[in-house]
């Protein structure tokens, strides 16, 4: 799978360790920054993986600041991003089967490691279940 990350530096941290983690399962990252633990403005980098994300280079993205709020807002500003703000795995698997998410959304400064890691992998695992989500998804762009 080719996944797309990137976030602030809050997320710094817990973005290299998720690259590691990916990067060992088999997946193609891209690292779209930062690239340092310097104060950074969010929608620098997300923006661009979200473009990324939209025209299918990416089979989906990652986006971690500090609440993920900021990241999550600023994903959903792009028609045809569906992104998700989870903590707990089980938010994550929902996200892929009712949402059709495609932008996972991490909170660095309230998420553990391990959490972060399972949301990665229900994000990964699940496939969106349309029926009668589907035409919820479809009245979601404006």
């Amino acid at each position: 799978m080719k996944i797309a990350i990137g976030g602030d530096h809050a997320g710094y941290d817990l973005k290299k360790f998720l690259i590691a983690k990916m990067e060992s399962e088999g997946h193609q990252v891209k690292d779209f920054g930062p690239f340092s633990g310097d104060a950074v403005d969010y929608p620098d980098f997300v923006h661009p993986l979200a473009d990324a994300v939209l025209t299918d280079e990416f089979d989906f993205g990652v986006a971690i600041c500090g609440s993920g709020h900021g990241v999550n807002m600023v994903a959903n500003k792009h028609a045809g991003i569906r992104a998700a703000l989870c903590w707990r795995p089980e938010l994550a698997a929902l996200a892929r089967t009712h949402n059709d998410a495609n932008i996972l959304c991490l909170p660095a400064r309230w998420i553990s490691q391990e959490d972060a890691e399972g949301a990665i992998d229900e994000f990964f695992s699940n496939s969106f279940e349309g029926g009668r989500h589907q035409q919820r998804v479809d009245k979601i762009n404006c």
